[in-house]
């Protein structure tokens, strides 16, 4: 079975419910301690039980595995770890035989440098058509012994590194916005473009439903590569306004690096679009773009363009009601000029869980993760209550909603990670001063039993778990009222019954500053942001983020009532 034969010309994306599953920490299924595709189809039953419409899965290509898949050295095959390209179909027809659609990661900035491409890249030598295909470009200084300008790399230190010739002699430098493991392509290269519609067409042959596009507003560069220092209160992703940067400016201003969001990327995705086309079915296109403000990401989302993309600002909004109801405007109002969903999004496997998150104070979004020495670590009781309640109220907006593995177990960020044991190229590359996002990716318990609490059938898993995860697991939650899990199979039960996916926001005032209530459909959303408790309005109460008494709503709870009809 093939994704299009799963009611084609719905524009099912419209109104999905994703979950990321990231391979490595899902389910390992020959006991070694690393998530695989088989691990992932033998849970798929309970994925289904959950509610989701699709998995997303994080890269399972063939790769040396220096930044978790994210360096890929063939884009067209299974990594020995994961297992297959024969395991992928059996995964494949298994989610699309439980109505599940499958969209699978792209990594089009950079590949590893252990990719056939950059090794002939080295080989060829300078001005060669081999290295027009990467970001090559000579030093400067006397001998070139100074890099060609000044970028810094998204993971710490310098975004160059300089080659060595045959004869032994310092070469030219290529540039890594990542790690200098991931050079990145020259996007101008026709060459370049023609080998990502055959990777495109190579997955949409074996019917994969989409694909997610990781750092989708990179890829092109400025003309020139002109020096470029970023604000120290930016995103290491860009996403920065410039109005909260530089007083003065507008908050229309996109603060623009020469390597973050330049136009000429749109081209690429026109001419992906009408790769996806050619096929029949609706196959999708979600953006990783970290663009401020919404008006600029819209671009991504054109008609002729993609079809979602990730809604960063969302997701960085704080527990606050008035900031809450301020960028779920902003989100339906920019999305919707361009005919788009707006999608929401908590967590995934870049960022804090929202578990953690939401207790928190300063910023520890982007990568930057949090650990032992974090100054001001978050309250475990409080972060799950707020993320309930978050939760409740993102499954009930108009749009697509984004799950990441384990947070329908209200898992909490692994902040007491031994040293010894993280693997984040963040971790090293600033000499242990940024955590990095080990934290949330270490492998999830299915249950209490067991050395690994069920993700393996073997004894270990490849980042170790925290022992208090065992009450967190899956088979202690399932069909037990009031925890996480039964909450959100609630949730999601409930957005296909009332249609909320589809719906509209029409908010409703008078419950006080700290509350956020909306009417969509014959559904009232009610979530209370604050501390202080609020009596809720008249109707049926069909779901609530915590135990209720009488029509008292609690701080820091959400719940979702049935309107009274006339």
């Amino acid at each position: 079975m093939t994704g299009t034969e799963l009611t084609p010309g719905t524009e099912w994306w419209r109104t999905a419910v994703i979950y990321q599953i990231y391979p490595r920490s899902f389910a390992d299924a020959n006991g070694d301690g690393m998530g695989d595709l088989a691990g992932i189809s033998a849970r798929l039953p309970q994925l289904k039980d959950l509610g989701i419409d699709a998995i997303w899965l994080s890269p399972f290509y063939t790769s040396p595995q220096r930044d978790a898949g994210y360096d890929v050295s063939d884009y067209c095959n299974v990594d020995p770890l994961f297992g297959t390209l024969d395991d992928f179909e059996v995964l494949q027809r298994t989610a699309h035989d439980l109505g599940i659609r499958v969209i699978v990661d792209i990594v089009p900035n950079h590949s590893s440098s252990d990719h056939g491409w950059f090794q002939a890249a080295l080989a060829a030598g300078p001005g060669s058509e081999e290295r027009a295909r990467y970001t090559f470009r000579d030093g400067k200084g006397k001998n070139g012994e100074l890099p060609p300008n000044n970028w810094e790399s998204v993971f710490g230190g310098l975004a160059w590194t300089r080659t060595t010739d045959p004869d032994g002699t310092p070469g030219q430098w290529y540039l890594h916005l990542f790690d200098s493991s991931q050079p990145d392509f020259d996007w101008d290269s026709e060459w370049v473009r023609e080998q990502f519609r055959a990777v495109l067409r190579f997955w949409l042959d074996r019917g994969v439903d989409g694909f997610r596009v990781d750092v989708a507003h990179g890829m092109i560069k400025a003309p020139g590569l002109p020096d470029y220092t970023p604000p120290a209160e930016g995103g290491s992703m860009g996403g920065a306004p410039a109005s909260a940067l530089e007083p003065g400016i507008s908050a229309e201003t996109p603060l623009t690096a020469p390597y973050w969001a330049q136009d000429g990327v749109h081209e690429i995705y026109r001419d992906w679009h009408q790769v996806l086309a050619a096929y029949p079915g609706d196959r999708v296109l979600a953006a990783e773009a970290w663009v401020d403000p919404l008006s600029q990401m819209a671009k991504w989302v054109r008609p002729d363009e993609m079809h979602q993309a990730f809604n960063f600002a969302y997701l960085e909004t704080p527990w606050n009601a008035p900031q809450l109801k301020s960028v779920i405007d902003e989100s339906l109002e920019a999305f919707g000029n361009v005919g788009a969903p707006s999608t929401w999004v908590l967590s995934n496997h870049d960022v804090v869980r929202h578990a953690s998150r939401l207790a928190l104070t300063g910023d520890n979004l982007q990568g930057h993760g949090i650990g032992p020495k974090t100054v001001g670590l978050p309250d475990t009781v409080l972060g799950l209550r707020r993320a309930r309640a978050a939760s409740a109220l993102m499954l009930s907006l108009p749009g697509s909603s984004y799950l990441y593995q384990g947070e329908e177990l209200g898992l909490p960020e692994a902040v007491d990670l031994p040293d010894h044991a993280r693997e984040d190229p963040t971790w090293f590359r600033t000499n242990g001063e940024r955590y990095g996002r080990d934290g949330c990716r270490v492998p999830i318990p299915w249950e209490a039993a067991g050395e690994s609490f069920g993700f393996s059938t073997g004894e270990k898993s490849w980042l170790p778990q925290p022992a208090e995860w065992a009450g967190l697991a899956r088979d202690q939650q399932n069909g037990v009222a009031g925890s996480t899990l039964e909450l959100y199979k609630l949730a999601l039960r409930l957005r296909r019954e009332h249609s909320l996916a589809s719906g509209t926001v029409e908010w409703i005032d008078g419950f006080g500053p700290e509350v956020a209530a909306y009417r969509n459909g014959d559904v009232i959303v009610v979530a209370n942001t604050g501390s202080a408790s609020i009596q809720l309005p008249a109707g049926e109460v069909l779901l609530a983020s915590e135990e209720l008494v009488s029509r008292t709503l609690p701080g820091d709870t959400t719940a979702w009532l049935r309107t009274v009809q006339p």
